[in-house]
């Protein structure tokens, strides 16, 4: 049973990344190496979350053993005649095996092996398919060439800071040094960077998410912020297109410089085939001058000006697809959200739609989630829903911030989530262990991956669903998951006491921290800076509740949704005008074919039959006027 859950969970683990990669990525355009690297990133990531309360639930079991094995029952001889018999006294420790355990040597090896391949991933790998696929390279060569450049800088930053710890041991006469001392230097180089980010993610998604979903219960606030962002995302579509104009007539006039025998007509092939398909119409090979190149003393661009303006390509008919599906999404969303707060002043309580969806409706769903269904759960009960979920959201979010202060206290003990774990770990109810760990880190683990798919720096990094996020941002994505991941489960583990180093008692660690070494080489990490730097989240916390960061974006020219802002309610009653000009357009196209449907219906057939028989009743005289007025031409 115990090698049945585990591997139950690394199934479902891969094709949960697989969906999420799937409605992110795009498998049918984007590179096979992309969508590969960025898959297993996002798998080990998901995956240590998944299997952490396993690992804690055989750890609990195994203290137990061996408490059980250390009490062991004393030997009574009775001695009756030539014979003697040991009386054993019932164990103290009522041990019994997990539904879910693993056993020993296992963990270990699964632990070390995801943990150092996603170290290989996030801090060499990713890195580098990052620069090749953005570079704009025409040969394998030249776009390895520029990742192995772009990345010399980065690769140097990380081994000046891992230098810096060695030097740090090295002087310490108290210390010598060894394997296992140098690799816990790099995990603790590693974690350090880590926990930075993480405490950062992590007080944003505990206050962001609860009011995202409280908000979510409040029509008025929905519509308000759709028409803000139609605005800013008409802004950009707008800007989308034009920078994608400008760049198209740079590959023009290109094309008509460059003649079919030039050596970098290839490369300007390879340009076109990026092209959006009305513009290679437009553009097509210029066939018509066939002299050499070499005859006339013009100047031609050079491969380096080629390169940059191949990479300009790539960015810009990215961004412009992905303003184009993304403006047809928040349409619907926007028309959806007037539904809604039209059919909740419906007397008959059936939810109308202004215009009905352009895919077809599932029979089954449909037969379910009919008008009246869909009336109630709208317009009754998904309100009173949000504001339920956001009220537990809440309070797991203060649970999390009074642990993450008070995590380091063993006497008493004021965690919250190692209390809870103690209480259980007394009775060895280890399905509840798990079911408590589980909650725990998955919290943990959605307030700051839900960040990670919210950040958008500038257009560089902008995770975007429908298949519309580019490789840059999903190995991106893979390198912070991998990253963010090993501090956020020690994290975890302090807040629970399992982690030797917090919990400061003899007891035996679990297999995941086993691999991590012992931090007491680095003391001042280990002492210092693991446990009083996560007690900055709730400065981060109080800063995201008065929406410090978004007054501050406000400020330096980056419009963010306010209510209490000018600037915002000018957008709003902006993006309002473009939603209904958009909805007199819907509706114009949908009565224009209405009205050609209905003379179809009407009129198609009279019309056919009209044309069959004229076809079929000719003149006699004009069959003959018109086979003379053939030959006379013939002639």
């Amino acid at each position: 049973m115990s090698g049945a859950a585990l591997g139950l969970e690394i199934v479902f683990v891969f094709f949960l990344a697989l969906f999420l990669l799937h409605r992110y990525g795009d498998f049918k355009k984007q590179h096979r190496l992309v969508i590969i690297g960025t898959l297993l990133a996002w798998y080990l990531c998901f995956l240590i979350v998944f299997i952490l309360p396993l690992d804690v639930s055989t750890t609990i079991y195994n203290r137990c053993k061996h408490a059980a094995a250390n009490s062991s029952p004393t030997e009574n001889s009775n001695i009756t005649g030539f014979h003697a018999t040991a009386t054993p006294v019932p164990s103290q420790h009522p041990c019994f095996k997990p539904w879910s355990y693993i056993p020993d040597g296992i963990m270990p090896i699964f632990w070390r092996v995801v943990y150092w391949t996603s170290q290989f991933l996030t801090w060499i790998l990713l890195p580098f398919m990052q620069s090749y696929a953005r570079s704009g390279g025409f040969s394998i060569t030249g776009k390895i060439k520029t990742a192995l450049i772009e990345n010399a800088i980065y690769y140097g930053t990380y081994l000046l800071i891992f230098g810096a710890f060695l030097i740090y041991v090295a002087v310490n006469p108290h210390l010598h040094l060894e394997w296992n001392q140098l690799q816990t230097i790099g995990i603790a180089a590693a974690n350090t960077w880590g926990l930075f980010l993480l405490v950062l993610l992590l007080g944003y998604g505990l206050v962001e998410i609860p009011r995202s979903y409280w908000n979510g219960a409040k029509r008025g606030y929905l519509l308000m912020k759709t028409y803000f962002k139609a605005a800013k995302l008409m802004t950009e579509k707008a800007d989308a297109e034009e920078t994608l104009e400008d760049v198209m007539e740079e590959v023009r006039k290109v094309n008509e410089s460059i003649k079919y025998n030039h050596p970098l007509r290839k490369c300007i092939d390879t340009i076109l085939k990026k092209c959006p398909t009305e513009y290679q119409e437009k553009m097509g090979r210029n066939m018509d001058d066939y002299e050499d190149f070499d005859e006339k003393h013009n100047t031609y661009p050079s491969e380096k000006s080629l390169v940059k303006l191949h990479k300009q390509v790539i960015y810009s008919v990215q961004r412009h697809r992905r303003t184009q599906v993304q403006w047809q999404i928040l349409l619907e969303q926007a028309f959806y959200l007037e539904d809604v707060a039209k059919n909740e002043t419906s007397a008959t309580r059936q939810f109308v739609h202004t215009f009905q969806s352009p895919e077809p409706e599932n029979k089954f769903l449909q037969y379910f989630y009919n008008p009246t269904v869909e009336w109630y759960w709208e317009c009754l009960l998904r309100p009173w829903f949000y504001r339920i979920l956001a009220v537990v959201l809440s309070i797991f979010s203060v649970i999390v911030v009074w642990s993450e202060c008070t995590f380091f206290s063993t006497t008493p003990v004021l965690s919250l989530f190692a209390v809870f774990i103690q209480l259980a770990e007394k009775t060895y109810n280890y399905i509840y262990i798990e079911i408590a760990c589980f909650l725990s880190i998955f919290f943990l683990s959605i307030c700051v991956y839900s960040t990670v798919f919210r950040i958008r720096v500038f257009n560089y990094y902008y995770l975007a669903s429908h298949h519309q996020t580019d490789a840059y941002s999903l190995l991106f994505s893979g390198m912070l998951f991998c990253r963010l991941t090993p501090p956020l489960c020690l994290n975890f583990l302090g807040l629970t006491h399992m982690d030797s180093s917090i919990s400061h008692q003899n007891t035996q660690p679990t297999a995941y921290t086993s691999i991590m070494g012992s931090m007491k080489v680095l003391s001042f990490i280990a002492d210092g800076f693991y446990i009083y730097y996560p007690m900055l989240v709730v400065i981060l916390c109080i800063a995201t509740y008065f929406s410090l960061g978004t007054r501050c974006l406000n400020l330096l020219g980056f419009q963010q949704f306010m209510g209490d802002n000018d600037m915002t309610s000018d957008l709003v009653d902006e993006g309002k005008e473009l939603i209904r000009r958009e909805k007199r357009k819907r509706q114009r196209q949908e009565e224009g074919e209405n009205r050609r449907r209905e003379w179809k219906e009407r009129y198609g057939h009279n019309r056919e039959d009209s044309t069959r028989n004229r076809n079929v009743h000719v003149d006699p005289k004009e069959s003959n006027l018109s086979d003379i007025s053939t030959n006379r031409y013939t002639q």
